[in-house]
């Protein structure tokens, strides 16, 4: 019996440094976020939808430049007379707006909003995605603290039941003893088995958010550090959060908006240019003849009246304004919900931790009361089997509390808007964002600047970063 009580507290106290103090591995919690971001591909849908916002600018900037175009005619004619008449023309034509009154500069300034608010949102997207990773990491690490948790557990019960077949067979106590240390030994086994299903999963939600399997993970860093006070880190989240910004930017770009509609009720001055030449021949005249000449001209024009077109986008557009600003008044309040929740839960964690450890500290010294008392008669099989459950119970909430607290930090630093890989100081390179928007902002279409937009096409596609 005596070396049976060594045995139990030999693996009891391995359990327990397995969860304090576990050994060192390959990838550590800034591996597996650098993965994630490396291999996302949420990241580079969203970085082609910038992209896309993008080419919105350069569309806006192109309306302002000339459009030329060539333009080929030909047409048959035939009279009831009997005389037939070939006509042909080709034509190179140029069109400019000259001057429309300050719509052309909205549309450039609205495109540019949208760019810098599709930019927030690429950074609300890296968030999600190393928040993702980061709860993979911890899901991965305690699912397999569960797991060496039920083992060790398994070998204790089994011990047990071997110390009870033992006890039986000097008639110490009865087949029911038995019967139940074999049936917690099942119950045991059908927890372990719950166990390797819950780590088998957290290894694919792990693949998923970063692109490959753990293959073993190293303990979690030091906590990250955190604003002294609740207030402290409201003010940050209203500052820095991309969710606020992208939406301020929409708000900017919805009042660029109304004065665009507005501005639509404005003339505008268009200059047009063109070469011309024309060549036609009829019957009667038995040859052909040829014209050719050059055309310039101004041409002013104003809707007077839209059928009530013009007033009903006017006034959608306010509307939309409207919308947006109420759209930032809540997006502002969800992040300082989300805040307080993050700071709440750090809270929880804690004092679950704090609580746990006095539950466990009390359940082992019961544990190995009560296995004394069993030794001396004074206990029964289910006692002892209660006992370890007791403390089993106990250390994994402790392994869910800690995963928990860890958790809880970095969404704390979500809700701040600070979990990126700059902030994180990750050292690897990021996306630039204004890299292409520099290429094509002046839309490019040849020479200098369109090889420029090559090479940075050609970068996007082999760093995918």
């Amino acid at each position: 019996m005596k070396r049976l009580s060594a045995l139990l507290r030999a693996a009891t106290a391995a359990a327990a440094l397995s969860l304090t103090a576990p050994a060192s591995y390959a990838e550590s919690l800034a591996d597996t976020m650098v993965a994630a971001y490396r291999h996302s591909a949420l990241m580079d849908q969203n970085r082609a939808v910038l992209r896309a916002a993008d080419e919105d600018v350069a569309a806006a900037v192109a309306r302002l430049r000339p459009v030329l175009n060539w333009v080929a005619d030909y047409g048959f004619t035939s009279n009831l007379d009997g005389l037939n008449a070939h006509s042909a023309t080709i034509a190179l034509r140029a069109q400019m707006t000259l001057w429309d009154w300050g719509r052309s500069a909205l549309a450039i300034d609205i495109a540019k909003e949208t760019v810098l608010a599709t930019r927030e949102n690429l950074v609300a997207v890296e968030q999600d995605v190393l928040f993702n990773a980061v709860q993979a990491f911890f899901d991965v690490r305690s699912a397999l603290q569960q797991v060496d948790l039920q083992q060790s557990s398994l070998r204790v019960i089994g011990q047990e039941r071997q110390a009870a077949l033992d006890r039986f067979d000097v008639g110490e106590i009865t087949r029911t003893d038995v019967a139940l240390a074999e049936a917690r030994l099942a119950a045991v086994r059908a927890t372990l088995a719950t166990a390797q299903g819950q780590l088998e999963i957290a290894r694919e939600n792990y693949r998923t958010a970063t692109g490959a399997p753990p293959d073993s993970l190293d303990a979690p860093p030091p906590l990250p550090d955190l604003p002294a006070t609740l207030d402290g880190a409201r003010t940050i989240a209203q500052r820095s959060h991309p969710a606020i910004l992208q939406v301020q930017r929409q708000a900017a770009a919805a009042e660029l908006g109304v004065a665009a509609a507005a501005a639509e009720r404005n003339p505008t001055l268009n200059g047009t240019a063109g070469l011309q030449v024309d060549r036609s021949r009829n019957q009667l005249g038995g040859g052909y003849s040829t014209s050719q000449g050059a055309v310039v001209g101004l041409e002013l024009s104003q809707t007077i009246y839209s059928g009530g077109r013009l007033p009903a986008a006017h006034r959608q557009a306010m509307a939309q304004r409207d919308q947006v600003r109420a759209l930032l008044l809540d997006t502002s309040r969800q992040i300082s919900q989300l805040v307080g929740t993050s700071w709440a839960n750090i809270d929880v964690a804690r004092a679950q931790i704090s609580a746990i450890e006095q539950q466990i500290s009390a359940a082992q010294q019961a544990y190995d009361g009560v296995r004394e008392e069993a030794q001396l008669g004074a206990r029964t099989t289910l006692d002892v089997l209660d006992a370890e459950q007791s403390l089993l119970e106990a250390r994994a909430d402790r392994i869910t509390a800690l995963a928990n607290l860890q958790l809880a930090h970095y969404q704390l630093l979500a809700a701040m808007g600070l979990l990126t890989v700059e902030n994180l100081q990750l050292g690897i390179p990021t996306y630039d964002p204004s890299e292409y928007y520099n290429a094509v902002r002046d839309a490019p279409f040849t020479s200098k600047q369109g090889e420029n937009l090559d090479r940075v096409l050609r970068a996007l596609g082999r760093d995918g970063n």
